[in-house]
C-alpha cells in the first residue's frame, strides 16, 4: 500500500482535500505548487513558477493551470477545477477523481465513463522544466485530449487583472507553441511529444478566487489569459507528454528526459524519505553557489534559517557534500561581513547579532557527524575568526561585556529569531542579554576550544576562549536562572522578562551548556508542562500574558500572534537533545512516540512535508508557509540522532 495515497472519497470532497497541497522543485529554483486536486488555493500556486533574477529576487508564475478535457462522441468532460468569484467551483473535474498517490510523482487517476486516464507530474532537476504525462489506461471509443493553458506572467505576491498591455502573439515551435505576455519576462514553451493541433482563441478568463488568500485578509482575486487550446488524440496505452519551460524542448526527447528523472526520484514511502525529500527541495545552485531557502512558497535566502537548517537538512539525510558547498557560499559571505562590513545581495540577515553564533553551532554538527579532525580542516581558521571577532567587539550589535555576557539591542529592530513586526517595530522587543545568544555564545567558545585543542598555533587564542567561557559560565546562571527553576527569557539592566518562552530550552539542548544536569532538568521540567505540543513548542506558555495560540486572520493579527503561542516543530529538536542529556537511553521510547505527531503531518497541508507554524491548542492546524526548511531540518536531525541512541 502506497505510503501518501488518497482515495476517491477525500479527493471530492473539498473540504478535505482543498486544505492539501502538494509541492514540487527542481534546484534552481523553480517549483510547481497547488491543491491536491489542481485547483489553486493561494497566489503564489502555479504549475510553472520560476525565479527571474533578471527582474528581482522573488519568483513568477508563468503557467498558472492548465485545463485538460476528454472528448468522446463529440462530448467533453473538463478534467479542471477553479474557484470563480462568488464561490462557484467550476468545471468540478474532481468528481471524476478515483486517486490521488504521490509516493514517487504525483499521481491522479481520472474516471470518466469508460475512459480511465492518469496524470503524473514530474520537474527536471536543473532545469525550468515541467513535464506532464497522461496515460489512457482504458478506453473503448476514440478519444481526444484537449489542453486549455492559462497564464498569469506576474511575481508571485502580485495578481493579474485583464488588460490590454500584454503580448497576445503566440509563435509556433516543433510540437507547440511560445508565449512571452509581457516585457523582460521569459519566453514560455509549451511542447508535446505528440504533435498537436493549435487552436488559437484568446481570451481572458476573469474572476479567480484563492481561498487561502481570502482567509488570509489579503487581496484574492485574478483574470488568466488563455492564448488558445491544443488537441491530441490519444490510443488505450498510450502517453502523451507536455512540457512547460522556458527553453525550448526537443519533442522527441522528452519520454527519454522524463524516464531519466523519474529513475532518480527518492520514493517517499516512510516519514524519514518524505522528510528527506522535503529537505532537498530547499536547495538553489546557481551561478553565485549553492543556498538553502527558507521554505515555499514564499522563502527567501535567509541567513539564520541557512545555519539552523544546514546540519538537518544535509548532514540528518547523508548529504555531506552539500552541506560543504552552502556553508562554502554562507561563509563567503558572513566573513566579507565581518571584514568589510559588506552585506550579501543574496543571503539577507548576514549581519544580524546572532548569525556567527548560530554559524558556529552549524559547524560543530559537522564535527559531531564526520570528527573533529575533519572539521578542524576545513573550518579550524573559520572557527577562529568568528569567535575572535565577536570576542574584539567588532559585530555593530553584539557587545561582550566584563562578564563575558553578550549584549544586543533589539528595541528598533528585531535581533532574534523571533522577529515579527507590527508597523515598523519589533512585537517582541528582546533586547539586552538574550538568553539563547548567550547560551550559543557560551556552547561556541567550549567547541572552538575543543577543537582547536593540541593545534600549537591556536593556543593563545584557546585560552582566551576558555578563560572566557569560565567567566561565562556563573553569570549566565546568576543572570538567567530564577527562583521558578526555569531561564529569563531576557534581561536588560533591572527588567528580566518572566515570559516563558522556548529559548531556554535551546540553551538547555546545546552540547555545551552553562547549567548542570540539575539545573536543566528544572528548565526542562517547565518546558514540557507550559511548551511542549506534539507539533513542537509552543513560543510563549498559555500562562503567560498576551498568549495567542493559533495563526490566523489579518495580517496584524497574524503577526501578532507569529510568537506569541503558536508551536515551531525546530525547537523540539533542541528539546530533543536536552531531554536525552537529562535521562540519557531511557529518554528514546518517549520521543520516539513524540515523533508520531508530526508524522501524522505527512498526509496534511503540503503532502510530505511541515508547515511553518502550528497553532498552539488542538487541533495544532499547520499555518504559514507550507513547506519550512528549519521545521524539516530539526524533524530529520532528531530522527538521526535517535536512531544512533537505538544501535
Amino acid at each position: 500500500m502506497s505510503y501518501l495515497k488518497f482515495d476517491k472519497n477525500l479527493m471530492i470532497n473539498l473540504e478535505q482535500s482543498l486544505r492539501k497541497e502538494m509541492l514540487r522543485t527542481n534546484q534552481a529554483g523553480a517549483y510547481h505548487c497547488t491543491s491536491v486536486v489542481d485547483c489553486n488555493t493561494r497566489k503564489q500556486h502555479g504549475l510553472l513558477v520560476i525565479p527571474i533574477p533578471e527582474m528581482d529576487n522573488s519568483s513568477h508564475v508563468l503557467l498558472s493551470s492548465m485545463d485538460v478535457s476528454v472528448i468522446q462522441h463529440g462530448a467533453s468532460f473538463n478534467l479542471g477545477l477553479h474557484r470563480y468569484q462568488g464561490g462557484v467551483y467550476s468545471p468540478n473535474g474532481h468528481k471524476y477523481i478515483r486517486e490521488f498517490d504521490c509516493e514517487s510523482v504525483p499521481r491522479t487517476t481520472y474516471r470518466v465513463g469508460g475512459v480511465i486516464l492518469t496524470k503524473e507530474k514530474i520537474f527536471i532537476s536543473h532545469e525550468n522544466r515541467l513535464l506532464i504525462r497522461y496515460t489512457l489506461v482504458d478506453a473503448h471509443s476514440a478519444t481526444t485530449l484537449r489542453f486549455r493553458p492559462m497564464l498569469a506572467f506576474r511575481e508571485v505576491n502580485q495578481l493579474v487583472m485583464a488588460n490590454e498591455n500584454l503580448n497576445k502573439e503566440c509563435a509556433e515551435v516543433p510540437n507547440g507553441v511560445a508565449c512571452c505576455l509581457y516585457p523582460g519576462y521569459p519566453t514560455l514553451y509549451m511542447q508535446f511529444n505528440h504533435k498537436p493541433e493549435w487552436h488559437y482563441e484568446p481570451n481572458w478568463y476573469n474572476g479567480f478566487e484563492y481561498i487561502k488568500d481570502m482567509e488570509r485578509g489579503v487581496p484574492y482575486t485574478e483574470d488568466l489569459w488563455v492564448p488558445g487550446y491544443f488537441e491530441i488524440p490519444i490510443k488505450k496505452g498510450e502517453s502523451i507528454i507536455f512540457s512547460a519551460g522556458t527553453t525550448e524542448a526537443a519533442p522527441r526527447s522528452l519520454s527519454k528526459m522524463y524516464e531519466s528523472e523519474i529513475a532518480s526520484r527518492t520514493c517517499r514511502s516512510s516519514f524519514f524519505n518524505c522528510l528527506k525529500n522535503a529537505a532537498k527541495q530547499f536547495y538553489l545552485k546557481d551561478k553565485d553557489g549553492m543556498f538553502l531557502l527558507s521554505g515555499y512558497p514564499w522563502g527567501k535566502i535567509l541567513a539564520r534559517n541557512t545555519f539552523m537548517s544546514l546540519p538537518g537538512d544535509t548532514i540528518a539525510i547523508n548529504h555531506r557534500e552539500d552541506y560543504e558547498a552552502i556553508m562554502a557560499t554562507a561563509r563567503k559571505a558572513l566573513v566579507n561581513f565581518m571584514e568589510a562590513g559588506r552585506l550579501d545581495n543574496r543571503i539577507q540577515g548576514i549581519d544580524l547579532p546572532d548569525i556567527p553564533l548560530w554559524c558556529v553551532w552549524a559547524l560543530q554538527q559537522y564535527a559531531k557527524a564526520y570528527g573533529n579532525a575533519d572539521c578542524h580542516k576545513l573550518y579550524m581558521s573559520f572557527v577562529a575568526q568568528i569567535l575572535d571577532y565577536v570576542l574584539d567587539n567588532r559585530h555593530p550589535n553584539l557587545q561582550v561585556q566584563p562578564d563575558s555576557m553578550v549584549r544586543t539591542v533589539g528595541t528598533e529592530t528585531p535581533v532574534s529569531w523571533m522577529n515579527g513586526t507590527l508597523h515598523g517595530r519589533p512585537m517582541q522587543p528582546r533586547t539586552g542579554l538574550l538568553v539563547e545568544f548567550n547560551a550559543l555564545w557560551y556552547n561556541a567558545l567550549m567547541f572552538g576550544a575543543a577543537l582547536a585543542e593540541g593545534d600549537e598555533s591556536l593556543a593563545e587564542s584557546r585560552q582566551r576562549w576558555l578563560d572566557t567561557a569560565e567567566k561565562l559560565k556563573p553569570a549566565f546562571v546568576n543572570t538567567f536562572l530564577n527562583d521558578y527553576g526555569y531561564l529569563f527569557d531576557y534581561v536588560n539592566d533591572t527588567y528580566a522578562d518572566p515570559s516563558v518562552r522556548p529559548n531556554m530550552a535551546i540553551a538547555i539542548g546545546l552540547d555545551y551548556s552553562p547549567l548542570d544536569r540539575r539545573q536543566r532538568k528544572s528548565v526542562l521540567d517547565v518546558v514540557t508542562r507550559e511548551l511542549l505540543t506534539p507539533k513542537g513548542l509552543r513560543t510563549l506558555s498559555p500562562k503567560s500574558f498576551g498568549y495567542r495560540p493559533n495563526y490566523v486572520g489579518s495580517p496584524e493579527e497574524r503577526e501578532m500572534a507569529m510568537h506569541n503561542g503558536p508551536s515551531r516543530p525546530w525547537l523540539f529538536s533542541f528539546y530533543a537533545d536536552a531531554y536525552l542529556r537529562v535521562f540519557g537511553h531511557s529518554g528514546v521510547s518517549y520521543l520516539d512516540r513524540m515523533l508520531i505527531g508530526y508524522e501524522d503531518e505527512m498526509t496534511e497541508g503540503c503532502i510530505g512535508s511541515l508547515s511553518q507554524f502550528y497553532d498552539g491548542n488542538p487541533p495544532y492546524v499547520g499555518r504559514g508557509a507550507i513547506s519550512h526548511s528549519t521545521n524539516v531540518a530539526g524533524i530529520l536531525k532528531t530522527i538521526t540522532t535517535l536512531k544512533k541512541f537505538n544501535i
